[in-house]
């Protein structure tokens, strides 16, 4: 297969949203990549519409249930702070990146989900430290290509504050400039600035346009990266969303009801001993899982005589069966999909409707935005940007999905993903 392009650098602007696109055509990097390429602005994004799914299906084209990551985090019910889907392992079958290395291309990745311990050539996997005896850069070290991180983290480590952004991604930046110098086949970068702010803040907020604009001026240092390395004219550039984002001010919270109705048994320090029953949260969406018939048939009841009253917030609810179909996990006894202004909690904790406010947000206990909701909801396309080498100019694609974006990414590298649920979409491509 004929390979279109000598590097390949895709950026995920984590939340970045359809309805962005007014912004991001008035921005002068967004604005040379939508003026020399192709793009689509209306593309489907998968179910439930979270970080991890969604990373692993763009460079898997697959579907949650087809790829094994069918949520952000793992199902252990009780944990505060349940661990995420972060190693590569949690994948089945091959990625983009595998496949790269297969064929003795060199790979990097910055913070891209679900790589953590991936045979990739310079990897910054996103992992958190996540138990109380954790560190946090010793984890990563751990998980990733330990002297390419020690050397990132020894020319730009300053510039990070934790987690916290801007400054995580400002770190992100400079390491993806200095990556740059290596010249790899694939380079694979994440920025989550943009979706933190839409989480604290709001989807239309200032916080988040600011987001949108640091974003812009990113874009435009790697693009002056790639030219001052003297490889622009062989690169191929794509930016991305994952999912977008709607506006919430109610949590569902219904592990409260589970426990009071005995389904969820916890001691007197309010750890869980054990469970018939659990709702495991995607924002936007939620599963149920329960452990028998009995108890299934219980829950089937109480959540449909939730539904019946909007002001439970529940929208629909699907069979695990209708979830896989969907692309979710079929595992699960039911999925449920939040109206708009709701998202789902797993906390067993407080009120079965919490009513958000300030100090919650302040306090990072609950958000004012959120994702993983269906793709069925209106206004919740993302987008696709690309230009440069093996990309044609000036196309709009008025319709793709999420899994469309592996194929076509292994495409222009010459290589295939196998089996998927996605195409390649050939009009992008100059071939």
């Amino acid at each position: 297969m004929t390979r279109l392009t000598d590097h390949l650098i895709v950026i995920s602007f984590d939340c970045l949203s359809a309805l962005d696109y007014p912004i991001l055509k008035g921005l002068p990097h967004f604005q040379e990549l939508l003026s020399h390429g192709s793009f689509c602005k209306n593309v489907e994004t998968i179910y439930p519409s979270v970080t991890y799914p969604c990373h692993a299906t763009i460079v898997t084209g697959k579907y949650p249930n087809h790829h094994g990551v069918v949520n952000n985090t793992l199902l252990q019910p009780g944990r505060v702070s349940p661990d995420w889907h972060w190693h590569r392992s949690a994948i089945k079958g091959t990625t983009l990146y595998d496949e790269a290395k297969k064929a003795r291309m060199t790979t990097a990745a910055l913070l891209w989900p679900v790589t953590a311990k991936g045979d990739i050539d310079y990897n910054m996997p996103e992992i958190f430290a996540n138990r109380s005896w954790h560190n946090q850069i010793l984890v990563s070290l751990f998980n990733g290509s330990p002297l390419y991180q020690l050397h990132m983290n020894h020319l730009f480590g300053h510039i990070r504050n934790g987690l916290n952004q801007p400054e995580l991604d400002d770190f992100v930046l400079q390491s993806t400039v200095e990556t740059i110098k290596k010249k790899t086949s694939l380079l694979l970068v994440h920025f989550t600035d943009l979706d933190t702010q839409r989480h604290y803040h709001g989807f239309s907020s200032e916080e988040a346009h600011a987001a949108i604009r640091r974003h812009d001026s990113r874009l435009g240092k790697i693009i002056r990266a790639l030219k001052e390395n003297g490889i622009y004219d062989k690169s191929t550039i794509v930016a991305l969303g994952d999912h977008s984002a709607l506006d919430e001010s109610k949590a569902i919270q219904l592990n409260v009801l589970f426990k009071e109705n005995g389904l969820i048994t916890v001691n007197a320090r309010g750890k869980v001993t054990d469970w018939k029953a659990y709702c495991k949260g995607c924002d936007g969406s939620a599963y149920v899982y329960t452990k028998d018939e009995k108890t299934m048939e219980v829950v089937r009841s109480l959540v449909y005589e939730l539904q019946s009253n909007p002001s439970n917030g529940i929208e629909d609810i699907l069979t695990g069966e209708e979830a896989g179909r969907k692309g979710a996990d079929e595992h699960c006894s039911f999925m449920l999909e939040a109206r708009h202004g709701f998202y789902f909690k797993d906390t067993l904790e407080g009120s079965f409707i919490h009513t958000i406010n300030p100090e919650d947000v302040k306090e990072k206990r609950y958000t004012y935005g959120s994702h993983g909701y269906s793709p069925e909801k209106e206004d919740y396309s993302t987008i696709f940007m690309a230009s440069g080498k093996g990309i044609r100019s000036h196309v709009e694609i008025p319709f793709m999905h999420l899994v469309d974006e592996g194929p076509t990414l292994a495409r222009l590298l010459g290589l295939s993903l196998g089996a998927t649920d996605g195409k390649v979409i050939d009009d992008l491509l100059d071939i």
